[in-house]
């Protein structure tokens, strides 16, 4: 098949420019690349379709054409739109219609031929490729990643009145009218829904916004695909240049902040990033209040940004800070000091050699998050052989558990007591521990692979385009005026993104 991926937010090119360090990139870039790599190594044509940027500051994404070294069946597309400098992801909305939607059907009818299939990814790629199979019949699987009214409930904080003063000054930053339309007409006329859950598709898509577009109980609608870990940075038996530095860097670490006489127990790994929703601070009260299992074992946190974040807490700031001096209090208070050790883990090389290292210490992550949408971290842990404990809430209850097996320790993270029974079902004993650590590793191996992924993808598109132009139609939304003719006489107005929001329209 000949499969086009629509991302029109971030940018791509051989070095993965700016992934890191800037908002609109990061983690979907990853599941698009990774994803696109693997379908093309079983045998796909593969385009990324992107925007070109032609400014000084952004110089990698000027190109109109790039490649990956080593995947000749990956081609990276930019098509022009919105002139020539970046743009935020928010401020694309007009452009995407007005420009890269016609821009792209107009570069493939000059190759003389349409891709097979689409696959969109958030909402300005799903709306794309709702546009884009209205004007030429390429059906397209859409993949939300997140959607755009759990960030208005968020934002709006509860706020029960939606009128101009609530919803307007959100709606000129983020488009939200745009982004809940575009949504709306994305998953309504997708051959398939993707999510990584099942709590995904009922708990987004579920939502009153979304009510007059999609079921989330229709099975032939969604098909849940998970994504994968990068076997080659996370796997046990993969290793990196930072190995011998990274376990040296650990063995300095531990000697600097844990007592002589418990050097040589296993560490609690936390390294999520500092925020109240990983709830880091759910394991320090249960380490606190469980003397039992102070004695079997000692707790490491991954905070980039100091050598020592517990004794550097200044450098922080906002809820960092605020979190950091929370748990350093609980040290003071419950004598943890020479039991907790801080410590800075750069890049993903540098956390799969410690997962690693810490494999060989018969350690374990621990990931006590309120709720997790799905949680790729405790699965690239459990890869190098960590065995996992994570909060039950969100997709882990998914991926650590399945008809009765148990490929993790799933804990109640409001529950110190559940939290620390959890911990100790790992390092109770060696042979806790090493049944925890085979079977993760074997449950990421079986399923949570980006082969498996490209897999799901490949026959979600073949069954799409399969069923010819006739199966995809349905009850299907109306294109808004707006998405057709760009004009502000057919612009949205904050009545309509109320309407939209509440399940009204």
């Amino acid at each position: 098949m000949h499969i086009a991926f629509l991302n029109p937010q971030g940018n791509f090119d051989p070095a993965d420019s700016h992934w890191t360090q800037h908002p609109d990139f990061g983690g979907q870039l990853v599941y698009v690349k990774e994803t696109a790599l693997a379908m093309a190594d079983q045998g796909h044509k593969i385009d990324i379709i992107t925007r070109r940027v032609v400014d000084p500051a952004w110089p990698q994404f000027a190109a109109e054409f790039d490649r990956y070294e080593g995947h000749p069946n990956v081609r990276i597309v930019r098509i022009a739109c919105g002139g020539d400098a970046f743009l935020a992801k928010e401020e694309l909305w007009p452009f995407l219609v007005r420009e890269w939607v016609p821009n792209i059907e107009t570069f493939y009818r000059s190759e003389g031929r349409l891709p097979d299939g689409m696959t969109t990814h958030y909402g300005d790629g799903g709306l794309a490729g709702a546009l884009l199979e209205a004007r030429t019949g390429v059906p397209f699987t859409f993949t939300g990643h997140s959607l755009g009214a759990q960030k208005l409930d968020k934002l709006l904080g509860g706020a029960a009145d939606l009128n101009d003063a609530t919803l307007a000054p959100l709606n000129q930053r983020f488009h939200f009218a745009e982004r809940l339309a575009g949504e709306r007409l994305a998953m309504n006329r997708a051959g398939k829904v993707i999510t990584s859950t099942r709590e995904e598709r009922f708990e987004q898509y579920g939502h009153p916004a979304y009510r007059a577009a999609v079921d989330p109980n229709d099975d032939t609608k969604f098909t849940v695909i998970p994504p994968g870990v990068n076997l080659a940075v996370f796997d046990a038996t993969s290793r990196n240049d930072s190995e011998d530095a990274t376990a040296a860097f650990l063995e300095a670490v531990i000697a600097r902040d844990i007592d002589p006489d418990r050097r040589n127990l296993p560490i609690i790994l936390l390294s999520s990033r500092v925020d109240h929703k990983k709830n880091h601070i759910a394991l320090l009260r249960a380490f606190a209040e469980h003397p039992e299992l102070q004695a079997l074992a000692n707790v490491g946190i991954v905070v980039r940004g100091a050598d020592n974040a517990l004794q550097q807490r200044s450098r922080f700031t906002g809820e960092s800070r605020e979190l950091l001096d929370a748990m350093a209090a609980l040290c003071d208070q419950a004598g943890l000091w020479g039991k907790v050790t801080a410590f800075p883990l750069e890049g993903q090389a540098e956390l799969a050699a410690a997962y690693r290292y810490l494999t060989g210490r018969h350690s374990l992550f621990c990931l006590p998050a309120f709720h997790e949408p799905f949680g790729l971290a405790p699965l690239e842990a459990m890869a190098a052989g960590l065995p996992a404990v994570v909060t039950k809430n969100g997709g882990p209850s998914e991926s650590l558990y399945e008809n009765g097996v148990a490929f993790g320790v799933l804990i109640d993270p409001t529950d110190p007591d559940d939290v620390a029974r959890g911990v100790m079902q790992v390092v109770e004993s060696p042979q806790a521990w090493q049944r925890y650590s085979e079977a993760g590793r074997s449950r990421v191996l079986d399923r949570y692979t980006w082969d498996r992924t490209a897999a799901g993808y490949a026959a979600a598109l073949d069954e799409i385009i399969g069923r010819g132009p006739a199966g995809q139609t349905g009850q299907r939304l109306p294109i808004p005026p707006y998405f057709t003719q760009p004009d502000p006489a057919n612009d949205f107005t904050t009545a309509d993104l109320a309407a939209i929001y509440t399940g009204v329209a």
